[in-house]
């Protein structure tokens, strides 16, 4: 469910920190600046569209220029700060105002921190800094209520106090058996926001399918997800399921590597307990039919073949169920974090186990009666590090048929393009028109002096006779 994190595209410049680091996303020192006189420094939130800043800036000399800086509070590879130049009438008291469109930059998670401040120099060369402000990214409609325990947070609406605290014991009960069992835990508080249905949910955010459920950003130590409605359990699973994403990416946060998707969602699986009996069946099936699909194959993104991604889920619960039962937490935890170091995904499992993905595939099949697989000659791919939230599919909720549990962002590489049917080998169009062009052409100079000929000749015997 692994998704994927583009929120400053449209960003007009953005300016690297003179040292690049790997932590908390802050802002880097300003150079030293008389304090601003900035009043009605205050944003309009139009969510889940716009944000609009907006201030009255005054100086004792004309302002010459006026930048606004801002930027989210996030994990990040290097320190950065976008910069927005709003138009204004240059003067001693001035208005400005700028608008950040998430239409065409894309949208921000719900509950995200955005920061801001104002920068202007006047016509006397002097520099002024206003105070760094924060704001929420979140819409003003909902009554939202907050309850909080240990490191985490649950903002909900429109449900009762005692189904709340359910979902955050649930996640409560998703963080300690992830730090047991696969050694994944965090530092940073989590907050957890819960949308009384799938609907209000697709309102909030831009430009994800229709059928998303849930999305976790780890970046912004957020997860956010609609309830089905009807199942309790349903709802329990995916914030565990969803929490797991956020501490993967917690551990293996970097800019040198990535975690194949069999990995990350089959420890997002396992975190929740059992499999689930409908899928398990289906994983069942494949092993008795020799159907099961290659652990390369599931690296990359799953199948858009609803039975191909279900089966492609309970596969990565089995594998990952494999690896912990099999070599224990300290094992999992040490391959999570030489990728994180930026070992490709044989690198790190030869490092941690002593076998690459080959070896892995075999173990696993051995280990549940399968078949042996085929050996690939291919290597396995290597993902670009980039974000991609994960999406918990509506479609698989209750109510409705269990299709898939995520977004399926591209073909399993398992399968196989359809061939084209084989043509012979011919000239190109071109070529063919041009010479049936010369052919017609040389056919009309021949004809042209042979009619001249026999012309010719008409009119000499026509001389002669006369």
């Amino acid at each position: 469910m692994q998704r994927i994190h583009i929120l400053f595209a449209l960003i007009l410049s953005l300016i690297p920190a003179v040292t690049l680091r790997v932590g908390l996303f802050s802002v880097p020192s300003a150079l030293a600046a008389p304090q601003a006189d900035v009043t009605n420094d205050q944003p309009v939130i139009e969510f889940p569209n716009t944000i609009t800043f907006h201030a009255n800036i005054t100086a004792s000399a004309n302002i010459t220029a006026v930048v606004l800086e801002y930027g989210t509070e996030q994990l990040t590879c290097g320190d950065v700060i976008a910069k927005a130049f709003p138009d204004f009438n240059e003067g001693n008291s001035i208005n400005v105002e700028w608008s950040w469109d998430m239409r065409q930059s894309g949208s921000l998670p719900p509950g995200a921190t955005i920061w801001w401040r104002w920068r202007y120099t006047d016509e006397t060369g002097r520099e002024t800094l206003s105070d760094q402000k924060t704001i929420t990214w979140l819409d003003d409609v909902h009554n939202w209520q907050t309850i909080t325990s240990g490191q985490l947070s649950l903002h909900s609406y429109g449900i009762d106090k005692s189904f709340a605290q359910e979902m955050l014991n649930a996640g409560l009960t998703g963080l300690e058996r992830n730090e047991k069992d696969a050694g994944l835990k965090t530092k940073d508080p989590i907050n957890i926001y819960v949308f009384s249905s799938y609907d209000d949910l697709r309102e909030a955010i831009l430009y994800e399918p229709s059928w998303t459920g849930g999305l976790a950003y780890p970046e912004h130590d957020i997860v956010i997800m609609g309830l089905s409605g009807s199942d309790s359990t349903w709802d329990q699973n995916t914030v565990i399921h969803e929490l797991t994403h956020v501490l993967i990416g917690h551990l293996t946060f970097s800019c040198l590597g990535d975690v194949p998707t069999w990995l990350n969602e089959g420890l997002a699986m396992y975190s929740e307990g059992e499999l689930d009996l409908d899928w398990q069946a289906q994983l069942d099936d494949a092993i008795r039919d020799d159907t099961l699909l290659t652990v390369r194959s599931l690296s990359a993104g799953f199948s858009e073949v609803s039975e191909k991604a279900n089966l492609s889920y309970g596969q990565s619960f089995s594998i990952v169920k494999f690896l912990i039962e099999t070599h224990g937490q300290d094992k999992m935890t040490a391959l999570l974090t030489a990728l994180r170091d930026g070992a490709t995904v044989e690198a790190a499992l030869i490092q941690t186990y002593g076998f690459n993905i080959d070896g892995l595939e075999a173990e696993w099949r051995k280990s549940i009666g399968a078949q042996p697989g085929t050996v690939s000659a291919q290597p396995t791919a290597q993902l670009t590090p980039t974000y991609v939230p994960t999406i918990i599919s509506i479609s698989g909720a209750p109510l409705v048929a269990q299709i898939t549990s995520t977004p399926i962002p591209t073909s399993s590489v398992e399968e196989q393009p359809t061939e084209a049917p084989i043509t012979p080998n011919r000239p190109p169009l071109w070529l063919t028109l041009t010479l049936i062009g010369f052919c017609c052409i040389f056919l009309l100079i021949v004809g042209v002096f042979v009619l001249g000929f026999v012309v010719r000749n008409q009119n000499a015997k026509g001389g002669n006779n006369g």
